[in-house]
């Protein structure tokens, strides 16, 4: 008999069985809430500007790592004219430790400069003007919105755009796909905190080359293709 590969070995082009169902999606997003009711941002900050810039350099880092870079980072510059003035040399600093640590601090003493020319030193609730930042991308200007402002936002990272397409929850060829998907169907008294509990699933549990489908509180409504096969070969230690 031939060997069967195992199933986690070589995923899928079509992940998900099909879209999930709008009654799947509200029970997808209900038990991912009843699993982990108090789900937040995992990056530190004390207002408005400190989001931004954690924001901004949390791109193509850990969250942990901006972290321990910006403990010194805020003690030093903890508004934008404290910022402009450490200056990207000091920034740059702080931050060595992160990836793209240039780029990054000339973005945020720039965006900084530009808060104080433009907006009184306040972070803008406006989505074309949080864009004309530097380094303030789509996904960063609805992090803040949601976060800071209460809006009603889905920033589209990696972990919830595999999810969207594994899951069956809002299939898309882009990010921005994905997140209009989001959007229309994910009930709109779920979608402002269903950003985090969806951030946290994709990072802790539905792991991009090994999801822990055996501990999934939203197993059932899930349209995983390999779920049964993945929980079927759960860790001894772990079922």
């Amino acid at each position: 008999m031939t060997a069967t590969a195992r199933p986690t070995s070589r995923p899928s082009p079509r992940p998900a069985r099909r879209a999930m169902t709008r009654a799947e999606v509200r029970a997808f997003i209900e038990q991912l809430a009843a699993a982990n009711p108090d789900a937040r941002s995992e990056l530190n900050f004390v207002d408005d500007f400190t989001l931004l810039v954690s924001v901004v350099l949390s791109a193509q880092a850990t969250d942990a790592s901006v972290n321990r870079a910006t403990v010194g980072l805020f003690a030093d510059a903890p508004d934008p004219a404290a910022m402009v003035a450490l200056g990207e040399e000091k920034v740059g600093a702080h931050i060595r430790s992160i990836g793209l640590w240039r780029t990054k601090a000339r973005n945020v003493v720039a965006l900084s400069q530009q808060l104080l020319d433009r907006f009184g030193g306040k972070v803008p609730h406006d989505r074309a003007a949080l864009e004309s930042l530097p380094g303030v991308g789509r996904k960063t200007a609805n992090v803040v919105m949601n976060i800071a402002f209460g809006d009603s936002t889905m920033a589209v990272d990696t972990h919830i755009f595999r999810i969207g397409n594994r899951t069956g929850l809002a299939p898309g060829t882009t990010p921005r796909a994905v997140e209009e998907q989001l959007v229309r169907r994910i009930p709109a008294d779920m979608l402002r905190p269903a950003h985090h509990w969806l951030i946290l699933h994709g990072r802790y549990v539905c792991k991009a080359r090994k999801p822990e489908c055996w501990r999934c509180p939203a197993f059932e409504p899930c349209q995983y293709r390999l779920k049964e096969d993945i929980r079927n070969e759960a860790p001894a230690a772990k079922t």
